[in-house]
């Protein structure tokens, strides 16, 4: 009987997935066909059918991420929540969210990833779910900052995740429709911005 090497299958799947990614980044889900999707991973369609039923497997393979990238960020999150400095521990938090919007494909994809959410209860699921634990954990550290007097006491932890939220995603959708845009280049606003609508004292620069 023949048996399967877990890393080897594992890095064959991740192979596809970085393809793929590039194409959906390009493309579009529904414009990205399997066959280009096999003539990128350098494979055949039968080939490519061993790692995922369907092209939607593939597409949400890419937001799905592994089970170290997971774990890893499970544990900023908790790690966050543990510091004993909130108010620097929501800044790095927001920077942890914001990063990935630099990255060449991101910004492309999670724009994907909300038009083909509409449609797949799945995708939805599961955008939902990281949604939930972001949003709780940036909730967790409003209220542990304003509870040591860091932010203004006045603002809702809750609606103002949402909407430190709210401007962590315009740093991706704008990256995604706007070419001269570089969110790299606006994170020091994003962060500015954050620091003067949590702070008392907003004229103070964001301290790091």
């Amino acid at each position: 009987m023949r048996t399967v090497d877990p890393a080897r299958h594992q890095a064959r799947r991740r192979h596809i997935i970085d393809a793929a990614a590039g194409l959906f980044a390009a493309k579009g889900f529904e414009r990205t066909t399997t066959a280009e999707i096999c003539k990128a991973a350098g494979m055949s369609a039968g080939n490519l059918f061993h790692y995922f039923p369907s092209k939607r497997a593939v597409f949400h393979a890419v937001f799905e991420g592994d089970e170290h990238d997971g774990a890893a960020r499970a544990e900023r999150f908790a790690a966050a929540r543990a510091a004993d400095d909130p108010w620097r521990a929501l800044l790095d938090t927001v920077d942890l969210l914001a990063a990935p919007a630099a990255e060449p494909l991101v910004p492309a994809l999670v724009m994907e990833a909300m038009i083909q959410a509409h449609r797949d209860p799945e995708l939805e699921a599961l955008l939902s779910r990281d949604n939930d634990e972001e949003r709780s954990t940036l909730t967790a550290l409003l209220r542990s900052a304003a509870a040591a007097g860091q932010i203004d006491p006045a603002l809702d932890p809750d609606d103002t995740a949402a909407w430190v939220m709210a401007l962590i995603a315009a740093l991706y959708t704008s990256a995604a429709t706007d070419p001269a845009f570089s969110p790299a280049d606006q994170l020091p606003t994003l962060r500015l911005i954050v620091h003067r609508f949590l702070r008392p004292d907003a004229h103070r620069p964001p301290e790091r």
